[in-house]
């Protein structure tokens, strides 16, 4: 098998409560088509990771006997996408209607980043390193 940490990672599946309201969201802000879809989930695919959107309704099937958490729980990860230009994707967001949580904002460690919520609360981050 190998050691597990020099895999990569292939798929991120997250616990949505509206499924079709998520599928647009995907849709709408990244731009991408499923690649699969059911009544119970979709999959999209990023250039390098595929993210699953699975109704929390099925989720337990698959983690039990641990419980999902509510979005209201609070946050516990964030996704991050590097760009070039955050101020541009930024304006794009805009566009499409995303409410923005933070930013645009210089970070201290050299990197300009903003923030955003998808429908089940997860965080996505733009990012742009700074020279």
């Amino acid at each position: 098998m190998g050691i597990l940490g020099s895999m990569n990672v292939n798929v991120i599946t997250l616990f949505v409560e509206d499924l079709k309201d998520a599928m647009s969201f995907y849709q709408d802000v990244f731009g991408l088509s499923s690649v699969y879809d059911d009544d119970n989930s979709a999959v999209f695919e990023f250039e390098n990771i595929s993210i699953n959107l699975l109704k929390i309704s099925e989720a337990q099937g698959l983690i039990a006997p641990q419980t999902v958490a509510s979005r209201e729980a609070g946050s516990r990860f964030q996704f991050t996408i590097r760009v070039d230009d955050v101020d541009a994707v930024c304006d794009e967001l805009k566009v499409r209607g995303v409410a923005l949580l933070n930013g645009p904002m210089n970070r201290s460690w050299g990197v300009r980043t903003v923030s955003f919520t998808d429908p089940g609360g997860h965080i996505w981050e733009i990012a742009q390193q700074l020279t």
